[in-house]
């Protein structure tokens, strides 16, 4: 087993090195050059979508001050003690298609307060793994590109977060118990 650090060790640094020098003596490409005429057509990119970035972490920032995550826990406890899914997971639910850096925060407060192979570590752990931030990357790539009706991809994003989340929970009920 000490031998696969050694080599998990090793890769990404084989890897940086590995594909510029690949592309530089095989396929002849200006390396250097490439990098820093791609950095110039994604700087302007990075300016566009500042304005967007601000609105979704605002948006965030709301969400969390005025109370709305508190009243959508409270709003949807018996629905949860019902079918018996972790109230303690809930709020990953609804943070995760909002903010990355939050939802991470909040697996991280479960993890310190029930351990990370616990129940309730690997269903958090599954669920984070299983979702995606949807409303910021929506927000981010729409706004970069300038599409302005989002609607449709909106619904399909938040309902494939859904079933993500369900498909962790019934999964992860079903390997570790719960």
């Amino acid at each position: 087993m000490e031998w696969i650090n050694w080599i998990s060790k090793l890769m990404i640094p084989a890897i940086i090195v590995f594909i510029p020098l690949y592309a530089a003596y095989f396929r002849k490409v200006p390396v250097y050059e490439s990098f820093v005429e791609g950095a110039k057509e994604g700087f302007p990119t990075a300016v566009q979508i500042i304005p967007h970035l601000v609105g979704m972490m605002v948006a965030v920032s709301i969400f969390r001050e005025t109370g709305a995550m508190q009243f959508y826990l409270q709003l949807f406890q018996p629905i949860l003690s019902l079918i018996r899914f972790p109230e303690e997971a809930f709020p990953l639910a609804l943070l995760r298609p909002i903010s990355g850096a939050g939802s991470l925060a909040f697996v991280e407060s479960v993890f310190r307060a029930h351990g990370p192979d616990s129940y309730l570590g690997r269903l958090v752990s599954t669920m984070q793994g299983s979702t995606d931030t949807t409303l910021y990357v929506l927000t981010v790539y729409f706004g970069a590109v300038g599409i302005r009706r989002s609607l449709y991809a909106v619904k399909v994003g938040l309902l494939a977060d859904l079933a993500g989340f369900l498909a962790s929970w019934i999964i992860v009920t079903m390997v570790f118990g719960g």
